[in-house]
Parts: structure tokens; sequence; C-alpha cells
């Protein structure tokens, strides 16, 4: 079926309304107040925040289709915090290396907005650039460096980026948890994973964290109005900081071994909200 985010004369912003008309008439909640994209390693803490009203094919709903990384799920959820809010919790997220295009990329953030969400929480597995950080630990993104070329502003769009990452919710993320550090995400095109060059490249840049998603997205919250906080688990070090060689295996597994614990970091976090 082909998808409506690929035709250049539909308004991406209407198919965003629609999709979340829709998550609205399936799961019943007419709204929503937070929401977030779950990456590797994060997927449990949807579990672990409240009760699930509602879990939804991802592919029933407008511009979205199945995830192609492993460790990513196909679903939607609504879930009832103990707070009384409602988080939207994105399974089905597209990364810019299939080539699908920067809208299809930041639909589930645009959607999220349309679905009334104020809050973007986006989550990664990453590589660590600084020395000091191991495989399991996670950090949050204080600011981005985007070398994708690309952006999901159309137009003469002017977006002001400073404090994209929200400071006020890094903040909130260390009554939680004080050790949390923060690093510069860069996001690079993919699928091929960094050089030892690049990732110097990057490091001499201010960068700390790399990896393939994030930045596009938090740049269409920020353009939606939503107030975003940014956190990536630290899979594995990067090319040439990690003596040994990368691959998706490992990060997968780094996933799996810290899921619990910044599963239940997160749940936390999202309780403060």
């Amino acid at each position: 079926m082909p998808n409506p985010l690929e035709d250049n004369e539909v308004n991406p912003m209407e198919i965003a309304r629609l999709a979340a008309d829709q998550i609205a008439d399936l799961t019943g909640v007419a709204s929503h107040d937070i929401a977030l994209t779950l990456g590797s390693g994060w997927a449990k803490a949807a579990d672990l925040m409240g009760e699930t009203v509602a879990s939804i094919d991802a592919t029933q709903i407008a511009g979205f289709s199945a995830p192609v990384v492993a460790g990513h799920v196909a679903t939607i959820r609504s879930i009832l915090l103990p707070s009384g809010k409602h988080a939207l919790v994105l399974g089905a997220r597209t990364h810019f290396y299939e080539g699908h295009g920067v809208r299809r990329v930041v639909h589930g953030v645009r959607t999220a907005a349309a679905a009334g969400a104020k809050t973007m929480i986006l989550t990664n597995g990453a590589g660590g650039i600084k020395p000091t950080w191991t495989a399991g630990q996670p950090v949050l993104i204080s600011d981005h460096i985007n070398l994708t070329a690309s952006s999901p502003l159309e137009g003469a769009t002017f977006i002001d980026l400073t404090d994209l990452y929200s400071r006020d919710l890094r903040d909130l993320a260390r009554t939680v948890d004080s050790t949390l550090d923060e690093g510069v995400y860069v996001q690079f095109r993919g699928p091929h994973y960094e050089t030892p060059a690049e990732v110097q490249m990057a490091k001499i840049m201010g960068g700390h964290i790399v990896g393939m998603s994030t930045a596009l997205e938090a740049i269409a919250a920020r353009q939606a109005g939503m107030k975003v906080l940014g956190l990536s688990l630290i899979t594995n070090l990067a090319a040439g900081i990690s003596p040994n060689p990368l691959s998706h295996a490992e990060v997968i597994e780094s996933g799996q071994l810290a899921e619990a614990r910044i599963s239940a970091l997160l749940a936390q976090i999202v309780a403060k909200l």
C-alpha cells in the first residue's frame, strides 16, 4: 500500500492530523499529554508507566509502517499514567537511512503533536565518544549536530533551536538520577556505522554521542511547539574509541542487559511530568 507521505502534493501536517484522529478513535482517548519514541533498549519502559488503555498495530494508522530494525516494535500504545495524564508510546520508528524521506521519519512526532502531546521524549541506542562511558549507560542529550544534510522543515520555515533539548526536563530527569551525564548527539545518515575518522570529526565538532536517529525528530517536535527530552543508551563505545569491531548484535545485547534499569529510570521520569 503506498504511503501518503511519499506524495509531494500532500500536506504532511494533514496526514498527521488524520493519524491522530485514527488513534483517538481506536484508543478511545481523545487527547494525549506526553509522547515517547522508544529506541533500542527502552521498550520495556512502557510496561512500567501505567495502565495500557489500548495497543494498536501502527500499520493501521495513516503514514505509519512496520519498523525494519530488530528491537523496535510495530505498535502504538495509549497508557493511562497514575497522574491521570495519557501517554502515547510510539514503537514504529522510521529511520532516515530507510530511504523513505524525512517526512516519514518525523511522522510519529507530528502525529503525537496533533494528538495533543506537549512533551516529546526521544530515546535511542547510540555510540559513545567519551571514554569514561560504558555500554549500558543512559545519558541525557543536551544538544545535537545534524549531519544528515536534511531537515523536516519545508519552505521558508525558520525555527529557533536554542534549548531544543529542554534544560528544565534534563533537570527534572536528574531529580530521579543525579548521576546522569549529558552530551551532544550527532546524527549521521547511516545505515553503516561511523568510521574512526568520522567519530574523531564528531568529537572535534563538539559531539559526544553518535547515532542514526533523533535529531530530525527533535526539530519536528520543536516546530510543533513541544518540549523535548532526549535520552541515549550508550550501547557501545564508538568506532576508534572501542577496541572491538561494531555490530548490531552488540547494540541489541547492551539494550537487553540495561533494559530493566533504564526502563525503570524512564518510567520514574515520566511519573514526574
